[in-house]
């Protein structure tokens, strides 16, 4: 057809005929088996000398995780930085811990010291939520060959454990407050003492900054080692929210500190603690306590401080510095101002592309102000800036800076919005050059000097192949092929995803297409869109997308054609695109759900009574406004741990696209599928874990309830204390059989 642009997609393809031999895909080989797991190199940190790396890997001979310790130029192995006799020596020193037996000697992360002579491992590591974590820490000393505990383990594990970048120090959190350890002195430091869960938080964030601005630590450590900069956070007067936990005979009630649309923040301040007088000094933020601080990051000068200032709106972004020269008197004439501000009609989004450079008088930033995101040089001091990156593409990250030779490394869709290629820019702006050379998505981690790094690449149809490479891009060793998952997939017949642009009146939409590789003349398939559709986030991309992929696999196996598509509201195609959906979450995307089903309800191997629409979180927020909204299109919907009303789910996210309730509440109302349930036709299911505390499970109970009010038939599974994951042991294997059946039935 004229109107479908193929693209070639991937390195390896696979043409599978009927008539050959292949395995039959089952959802216990994909979620039980998982025969397309791949293999990864995780863990790496670059060492001082830019010429090693190490990895944290399990030792089979062992039984452990160790840390080994490889070579830049050609892989090769230089021996383990944790030997046996190191482990051993955790293993014996964690018995007389409260460490869990079975968790003994568990390392799940680790850290160096600057010199590297210690290492800071974390055992018995637990999730708290998406990136908190708690753990027993254990400083391991190379030299000795000798292990230390952090802190009497009898008190309970510790949280974002961080060495001094100069001085024998570890600062880390435990119940809210904030502590240093002197391994010189063995003296343990308070620096707080009136933290409190659901209270006061000290040196870590609340919720909501967890999962809306992606970070959790609190605590950052000053150049020089002399300070310590920390976050505060008042959530004394955010609202409660509760979640039964039924693993007892009588339920426990967790509770948490959850902010929801138009419902008062935490107060958040900063401070800087000095380490020699032992006192801490407030940030001067303003008197407006109704704000965000989603970012501090300390300059290359030890004594001045950097903090990103947001209104709650997220439209108006500040930078200020303030000097925290503790030889002034009683810190006197600290003075915090604002050096650079940007503001936008829609919002800002927040990322960690701040670097500052050598010359301590200006950084790097990257901004959506030109259209798309680039790269801008800013002035330290009067926040002139100068435009570095250009074009109708996006820089996606700022991967590093190699100021010996001026060069600024980043990622970018420049070859496409479906790519991640690797380029290098003079820090003028001049010689860009493009480093990747895979189509596809690629990762790197470059090593300190950025003399060499590790390129994790993948395609739609491969998974990662990851190599070490020279700065120059060119290849010095594959480090792992997974070929095992290549030959899989090809034993079981793998058809390939491929790319098509479907359109629609004056704009083309991206898409992915997967169908069997052979359909009869005349034959007319049931189709599956996979949605997602949130701000900014795509599912049309030309990279590897482990278990899904296989799932679909299956479901073209049998008689399916899945598709997917990138609605306005997604990323990567500039900010006018991405932002078309502001104050209106959820109209545009359904509309050109609807608009691609009826575009696919044409095609001549499609039966258009026969189209059905999945997605997860604000994917099932999407499948719900298609089964009702699109009543007629869609015969059958999935909606997994949904939203089903904005006014449900936490205020940093929804504020950031839909503004207060208070502000734009019609909006909120309009599209929320449990105001449509009236139009609802076809099949309905309904999945939720009741211990999600992202999307809460009363969206699902809402649901429910308006379902039942308009005498609407559907289907429920409820997956008791599982989180917005919906994992563990055999948990995803029912629910995708559970998927799978539903589909069979009413498509």
């Amino acid at each position: 057809m004229k109107n479908i642009l193929l693209m070639s997609v991937g390195l390896i393809f696979f043409n599978v005929s009927f008539s050959q031999v292949q395995k039959i895909l089952t959802n216990e080989i994909i979620w039980q088996n998982y025969a397309f797991y791949g293999d990864y190199v995780s863990g790496v940190r670059s060492m001082n000398d830019g010429e090693h790396f190490t990895t944290l890997e399990f030792d089979n001979k062992m039984g452990k995780t160790t840390i080994n310790k490889y070579s830049y130029q050609d892989y090769a192995e230089v021996g383990q930085i944790l030997d046996k006799a190191a482990l051993k020596a955790l293993e014996k020193y964690t018995l007389t811990g409260n460490t869990p037996k079975q968790n003994q000697g568990a390392i799940s992360d680790y850290s160096f010291n600057s010199d590297e002579s210690k290492i800071l491992l974390a055992v018995d590591q637990e999730s708290i939520y998406r990136h908190s974590t708690k753990a027993f820490y254990y400083v391991y000393d190379r030299g000795t060959k000798s292990v230390q505990s952090l802190s009497d383990p009898a008190k309970g594990k510790q949280r974002l454990a961080q060495f001094s970048p100069t001085e024998n120090k570890v600062a880390f959190v435990r119940n809210n407050n904030i502590f240093i350890k002197d391994f010189d002195t063995n003296e343990e430091i308070q620096v707080t003492r009136d933290g409190k869960m659901n209270e006061i938080i000290y040196g870590a964030t609340d919720w909501v900054y967890e999962e809306e601005f992606s970070f959790d630590n609190g605590l950052y450590w000053s150049p020089d080692g002399r300070k310590l900069g920390y976050y505060c956070f008042d959530e004394s007067r955010v609202k409660e929210f509760q979640m039964a936990m039924y693993g007892s005979l009588y339920p426990d009630q967790y509770k948490f500190k959850y902010p929801k649309a138009g419902e008062d923040n935490s107060i958040v301040q900063i401070f800087v603690y000095e380490l020699a007088k032992k006192r801490s000094f407030a940030f001067d933020t303003g008197i407006e306590s109704d704000i965000y601080i989603p970012r501090i990051k300390w300059t290359n000068d030890p004594d001045v401080l950097m903090v990103c200032r947001m209104n709650r709106l997220q439209n108006k972004l500040e930078l200020m510095v303030g000097d925290f020269d503790e030889t002034r008197p009683n810190n006197s004439g600290v003075i915090t101002k604002v050096i650079y501000t940007e503001t936008a009609a829609t919002y800002i989004d927040v990322t960690d592309n701040l670097t500052f450079l050598n010359d301590n008088k200006s950084f790097l930033w990257t901004s959506e102000k030109d259209g798309f995101n680039h790269v801008y040089r800013i002035n330290l001091k009067d926040g002139s800036e100068e435009q570095i990156t250009k074009g109708n593409w996006e820089v996606t990250e700022l991967v590093g800076v190699d100021e010996s030779n001026k060069l600024i490394y980043y990622i970018s869709t420049e070859e496409s919005p479906l790519e991640r290629q690797l380029y290098s820019i003079k820090l003028n702006g001049g010689s860009k050059k493009k480093i990747s050379t895979k189509k596809g998505q690629n990762e790197v981690q470059f090593s300190k000097g950025f003399k060499y790094y590790i390129n994790y690449h993948s395609s739609a149809n491969t998974p990662y192949f990851i190599t070490l490479n020279n700065a120059k891009g060119e290849e010095l060793k594959v480090l792992k092929d997974n070929q095992r998952v290549v030959q899989t997939m090809q034993d079981f017949g793998f058809v390939n995803k491929e790319f098509i642009k479907i359109p629609l009146d004056e704009r083309e939409l991206n898409a992915f297409i997967m169908k069997p590789a052979m359909i009869k003349e005349g034959e007319k398939l049931p189709v599956l869109m996979y949605v997602y559709g949130g701000p900014g986030i795509n599912t049309v991309n030309d990279a590897w997308a482990g278990q899904n992929y296989a799932w679909f696999q299956l479901l073209v196996q049998k008689g399916f054609i899945v598709i997917s598509v990138d609605a306005r509201g997604t990323g990567y195609r500039g900010r006018d695109f991405k932002h078309s959906t502001y104050l209106q979450l959820g109209k545009y995307e359904t509309e050109d759900q609807i608009a691609a089903g009826k575009w696919l309800g044409s095609l001549p191997y499609v039966d258009k009574k026969r189209i059905g629409i999945f997605g997860w979180s604000y994917g099932g927020y999407m499948s719900s406004l298609c089964i009702t909204k699109g009543s007629g299109i869609f015969k059958a919907a999935i909606a997994v741990a949904p939203v089903t009303n904005w006014r449900f789910y936490d205020n940093i996210y929804t504020e950031r696209f839909m503004r207060t309730p208070q502000e734009n509440g019609e909006n909120y109302d309009i599209n929320s599928p449990i105001n449509f349930v009236e139009e609802m036709q076809g099949s309905y299911l309904l999945v939720h874990g009741s211990a999600d505390d992202n999307v809460h499970y009363q969206n699902t109970m809402e649901m429910v309830n308006a379902l039942v009010a308009a005498n609407k038939d559907y289907e429920l599974l409820i997956y008791p204390d599982r989180n917005h994951g919906i994992y563990g042991g055999n948990t995803r294997l029912h629910l995708y059989n559970k998927m799978t059946d539903f589909l069979l039935k009413n498509l």
